[in-house]
């Protein structure tokens, strides 16, 4: 079914008193209808090659970051949202410097490496030491105060490829734990295996468990890429000692200035009533974030604009776009929202978020009230002409939408294919080629036709 823009114009909600299931046949016909003329918009991509292309890579706290508020601002407000601002809040701001590393004995060899946001710096001079391998972060942490003194800590767990990012939920530990667990055993640096699935020799980046200058104490820690991590595991099993040095100089300046934007498209007949849909803003420094999450940008932005040229009288009820400052050090921007918002958070109806990259939605979770289920299962139906299927329970709607599920917020999460995801994520390689156009469109259009039902009167998940 494809209908042409004019003819989506002329669509109206109907209000009901309470949602029925199965849903009518004339809302899953509209809501298709929507999802098709959504995907075939091109607004996404487009959004995403402006995001990337004039602001480039977006660490939380940056001018780039500032300049990628800027920019969204003025996208939002040509687009033609009912309102646009920006909620600022204050985030750390680290950056790095000089990163290097080379295997100094049996024999030198280079390492390719990247710092981990948050971590210690080794100074100029560097730090070396031999290497202590674990298997895990659960065998680090089982290993007696200090007993790695001088030591270079080196956590070698392999991440699992799999559909729907369980591996990387079992690997990040690592990236988190490790810099603290290693200074707790008296190490002078610590490594860790890539928290990602690439066979190319280059490294992941990202967040330990430290945000601030005041947190924990850690020591200089690094991700290796999966290439050189096999080659240090090797040498050690050839050898009785492999010793390392690393140079990684990083530093932590006075709080900076990063903020929340949000768009609106005000509800008609339930405007206190508020749909949310979420994508972060910032990225990593490494690629220019057109996976994580430049993709979620474009999709929720995309699909807002469709609901918007559907209902030129507006929806029933609040649709609104938050573009979340600050999530890859530690959802910060979801935080300072969840707080700003905390008297409102009960008129949330539903939230969900764009936030693993562009590939298909294939699966529906929830966390949604036992009572609307039946409605979750109606929705499922209605989105399976783009391959939806039924999914699970526990749902956190996202990266940033969990922290306000965990207020009590109903969420969905329509799940990407994430088979190839980390094998881009928090590297040099996340750019703009990566995306495919078709998959983008999917999501696109999955995420109108949820909305076209979420937002009517009488809908409800709690």
């Amino acid at each position: 079914m494809r209908l042409h823009r004019s003819a989506l114009a002329a669509l109206t909600f109907w209000t009901c008193a309470s949602v029925a299931e199965p849903l009518p046949q004339d809302w899953v016909d509209q809501a298709r209808a929507i999802g098709y003329e959504a995907a075939n918009s091109n607004i996404a991509y487009s959004v995403v090659e402006s995001l990337t292309t004039e602001v480039g890579p977006r660490l939380a706290g940056t001018e780039a970051e500032a300049r990628a508020r800027d920019w969204a601002v003025s996208e939002l407000t040509k687009l033609g949202f009912d309102s646009v601002t920006v909620e600022p809040f204050e985030v750390p701001l680290w950056e790095r410097h000089i990163e290097r590393g080379r295997i100094v004995a049996p024999g030198e060899q280079p390492l390719v490496l990247v710092g981990l946001g948050g971590s210690a710096s080794t100074g100029d001079a560097g730090v070396k030491g031999a290497i202590l391998r674990v298997e895990s972060p659960e065998a680090l942490q089982a290993l007696a105060d200090g007993s790695a003194k001088g030591k270079i800590v080196f956590v070698d767990q392999v991440m699992a490829r799999t559909q729907d990012g369980a591996g990387y939920s079992a690997a990040v530990r690592k990236r988190r734990e490790t810099g603290e667990q290693a200074y707790r055993l008296g190490a002078v640096g610590a490594l860790i295996r890539s928290v990602g699935t690439s066979g190319h020799r280059f490294a992941h980046t990202g967040q330990m468990k430290r945000a601030g200058t005041s947190d924990l104490p850690v020591v200089p820690t690094a991700a290796v890429s999966g290439a050189d991590a096999d080659q240090l595991g090797r040498l050690l099993d050839r050898h009785d000692s492999v010793e390392v040095e690393l140079v990684l100089t990083s530093e932590y300046l006075p709080a900076a200035q990063s903020g929340n934007v949000v768009a609106e498209i005000k509800g008609r007949t339930r405007p206190d009533e508020v749909v949310i849909i979420g994508a972060h803003l910032d990225s990593w420094d490494l690629g220019t974030g057109a996976l994580d999450d430049g993709a979620g940008v474009g999709v929720v932005v995309a699909a807002a604009k469709a609901l918007m040229d559907a209902m030129p009288e507006g929806p029933d009820r609040t649709l609104r776009v938050v573009l979340f400052g600050a999530e890859e050090v530690g959802l910060v921007g979801a935080k300072a929202y969840a707080q700003k918002h905390q008297a409102d958070l009960d008129n949330i109806v539903l939230a969900f978020e764009s936030d693993f990259g562009a590939g298909d939605i294939w699966r529906l979770d929830h966390g949604v009230a036992d009572d609307a289920l039946p409605l979750i299962k109606s929705m499922t139906a209605m989105l399976s002409p783009w391959g939806v299927i039924p999914g699970k329970p526990g749902a956190t709607g996202g990266p940033d939408i969990s922290v306000l599920a965990q207020a009590g917020v109903p969420v969905i999460t329509p799940l990407q294919n994430g088979w190839d995801y980390f094998d881009y994520h928090h590297t040099p390689d996340d750019t703009l080629d990566k995306l495919e156009r078709h998959s983008l469109d999917q999501n696109v259009g999955v995420y109108a036709a949820i909305l076209s039902v979420a937002l009517r009167e009488g809908v409800y998940f709690k």
